[in-house]
């Protein structure tokens, strides 16, 4: 019996193209996630803290401030042996790159050591990470014997307010050259690349300055901002994207001078380059404290600015003193820090 024959659809065919445009799309995809996981788990990032230690068992020498001094070169290194030693030993040891003795200080209990530490973390374990590094610290200096007692009285492993030496001061103006490694958080505000204000960095993009600083200039793209200590030339440099000034800023009274800047781009954090603490609503500055000025402020009365960022040393006066007539006759409000000398010999600018 004759049977017509039976016509077959043939299967769908992708063109070669088509399948080398899936193909591809497909490896791409998996590229970015690999990578991305990668990056995730394995990607390292180098972290700093600082800490301080009690050591009762050496008394503070003026000597011990003194930078490239035989006392103080021999307790840095031996502190830092001891450090180094706790950390290798543990299961951080691959993490662990070194410590920094930034600075001695007298205590009531013998001498205090500012310590910084550098870590290299995963981007995903940083925080994890830091809690057994304290964890580490914490339980080998309790469990073993060691000149290195742990400072109650400071927050633990800071991520913040660290620099690598600490200020010391050899007799802005009267004051002196800065150190790189002290105020790695200073910032110069500049327009059209010359200094008009100096900033603190308070985050990877964020700054805090003076809100008299944006009076004439108030368009953030007219502002940029360098950091380093020189301003000729810069570390980096940062355009700003947005300037906020507190809502009650009065220019006439210079009551509520404060603003926050946000930068276009944020900075990488390095030994150079890191943010500042910021301190609780409750802190108080008491009288007769000794703090720090920094600054690209004329060195003399009409004068130019430095290069090169400066600092001084000055002490904490209270209000009541300088609101006393001879001085600044009430004009400093309870929102404000008056320090410096009434004899003048130091100041933030002559």
């Amino acid at each position: 019996m004759y049977q017509p024959g039976v016509l077959r659809r043939r299967p769908n065919s992708w063109a070669p193209w088509a399948v080398a445009s899936v193909v591809t799309a497909v490896l791409l995809a998996l590229a970015v996630t690999i990578g991305l996981v990668y990056f995730l788990a394995y990607g390292q990032k180098i972290h700093y803290y600082q800490t301080s230690f009690q050591i009762p068992s050496v008394a503070y020498d003026p000597e011990l401030s003194v930078e490239q001094s035989k006392r103080r070169t021999d307790l840095k290194e031996e502190v830092s042996d001891e450090i180094d030693g706790i950390f290798l030993r543990s299961s951080l040891n691959h993490h662990y790159i070194k410590s920094h003795v930034a600075n001695f200080r007298p205590s009531n209990d013998g001498l205090k050591a500012d310590v910084l530490f550098k870590f290299k973390f995963p981007s995903n374990k940083a925080d994890t990470l830091k809690g057994q590094a304290g964890n580490v610290l914490h339980k080998k200096l309790r469990s073993t014997p060691s000149f290195l007692k742990i400072d109650n009285s400071l927050p633990y492993l800071r991520d913040c307010g660290v620099g690598m030496e600490y200020p010391t001061m050899a007799r802005i103006a009267d004051g002196q050259t800065a150190s790189k490694a002290n105020w790695p958080w200073q910032a110069s505000l500049q327009v059209e690349g010359i200094h008009f204000c100096g900033a603190s960095l308070i985050s990877a993009e964020w700054l805090l300055t003076a809100a008299h600083c944006f009076d004439t200039y108030k368009n953030p793209k007219l502002w940029t901002v360098s950091f380093g200590t020189t301003l000729s030339p810069p570390l980096m440099r940062r355009k700003v994207q947005s300037v906020m000034v507190h809502e009650n800023y009065a220019a006439h009274r210079h009551e509520d001078d404060i603003a926050v800047i946000k930068l276009s781009t944020p900075v990488l954090f390095s030994e150079d380059v890191h943010r500042v603490c910021l301190p609780d609503a409750t802190f108080k500055v008491l009288p007769k404290r000794k703090v720090f000025v920094t600054g690209w402020g004329a060195l003399k009365a009409s004068g130019p600015f430095p290069n090169s960022l400066q600092q001084v040393e000055v002490e904490v006066i209270s209000n009541d003193v300088c609101n006393q007539v001879p001085v600044y006759g009430g004009a400093v409000a309870s929102g404000m820090i008056c320090a410096g000398f009434l004899t003048g010999k130091r100041d933030a600018c002559e």
